[in-house]
């Protein structure tokens, strides 16, 4: 197991690769890339739980961490990508500690949680290392939050006071929905809300997370205290890709 929260809650910069293409080969090209982890998007992004296996599996034999964000709080979904030995979980649209709180129980095996307990699945080697993953995993599952509200941001310093959440991830463009400034990434309410999510993180000793889009971007929120980045996104990158190539025949068509 490729567990990476001990590094997240140090505080370093570690750097993401956010796949939603639902590719195991763009997967891989990021951990090729020397990636610290790879989010793969069952929220909004084109993976299903055939595909997820395929990327997951890439990623249990590579150093780049496999993280997974899942469509609800629901505690049936975490234990079905906890099973297939990813690193940590992120759950998007989480309001309150109360909401906070299922996630991190969702994210253990009991007494800490309601993590179901199997024994022959990816996680443990298909049992081989079963008491190993079983004695490490409630402590060593990296448990991201994503703060995408103005409720969320309200209730930030309650939310990272929660045993067991490693990381407050805002949702750039949810959030800036919610506050009324669509897509306004520079609006001054925008900017106080990632500053009350940063406190608040670091008052509790956590970490604090966002999706950037560029390197202007990224230098900016590190600037701000935001250690746990992912920047683009697969098929970001491969639209703008070929937008660039098909300008550059628009050139020469008459």
């Amino acid at each position: 197991m490729n567990f990476i929260r001990q590094r997240v809650q140090s505080g370093q910069l570690s750097a993401g690769a956010w796949c939603n293409l639902g590719s195991s080969l763009t997967v891989e090209m990021a951990c090729l890339a020397g990636f610290d982890w790879v989010l793969i998007d069952l929220e909004h992004g084109s993976s299903d739980f055939e595909t997820l296996v395929l990327q997951a599996g890439i990623l249990s034999w590579s150093r780049t961490a496999a993280i997974v964000r899942i469509a609800w709080n629901e505690p049936p979904r975490f234990k079905r990508v906890l099973d297939l030995g990813v690193s940590g979980v992120m759950v998007p649209y989480v309001n309150n500690a109360v909401e906070a709180r299922q996630a991190a129980r969702s994210m253990r095996y009991p007494p800490e949680g309601i993590r179901g307990v199997a024994y022959l699945n990816r996680s443990s080697g298909f049992g081989q290392n079963f008491k190993e993953y079983f004695q490490k995993a409630n402590e060593s599952l990296l448990t991201i939050v994503q703060i995408e509200t103005e409720e969320a941001v309200n209730n930030a310093a309650e939310i990272a006071g929660v045993d067991g959440v490693d990381v407050l991830f805002v949702g750039p463009l949810d959030l800036s929905v919610s506050l009324g400034i669509p897509q306004q990434f520079d609006h001054v309410r925008f900017m106080e809300a990632l500053a009350a999510v940063v406190a608040a993180a670091r008052r509790s000793g956590k970490q604090a997370g966002i999706l950037v889009s560029g390197e202007d971007q990224l230098e900016t929120m590190v600037e701000r205290g935001f250690s746990f980045v992912a920047m683009g996104s697969d098929s970001g990158m491969v639209a703008a890709g070929m937008r660039k190539n098909i300008e550059a025949f628009r050139k020469h068509q008459h």
